[in-house]
């Protein structure tokens, strides 16, 4: 059974790798402007952050014995995952728009730091 404060570790576990995706999305594009140059170090500087704090975060969760078996789109609206811990599977439901919301809130508190 996963507790609450594991719930939370996982919720941003998954808030960190929908982010990194994203951003590496945007990289491929980002490489093809004139001036990637400009942009590109700082795209570098946020998937740098995010990826420690991801990593850590999975280390974190794997020393409960967390991990994550598959995500999974139900509709346009909503995804589950579908995670083990010690002798359980649950599965969360997740809504599309506020995960995306979520990253976004993310992103731009690491571009005030």
């Amino acid at each position: 059974m996963i507790t609450g404060e594991q719930r939370k570790l996982l919720h941003e576990f998954v808030i960190l790798d929908l982010a990194i995706q994203s951003l590496q999305r945007d990289y491929e594009v980002i490489e093809n402007l004139k001036m990637s140059k400009v942009y590109l170090p700082i795209l570098d500087g946020y998937l740098k952050a995010i990826r420690n704090d991801y990593f850590n975060l999975k280390r974190v969760l794997a020393s409960q014995k967390i991990t994550i078996v598959k995500w999974e789109k139900v509709s346009e609206y909503f995804s589950d995952l579908t995670v083990t811990s010690t002798g359980n599977d649950d599965v969360f439901r997740y809504a599309n728009q506020a995960l995306k919301t979520q990253v976004e809130e993310l992103l731009i508190s690491k571009q005030n730091k």
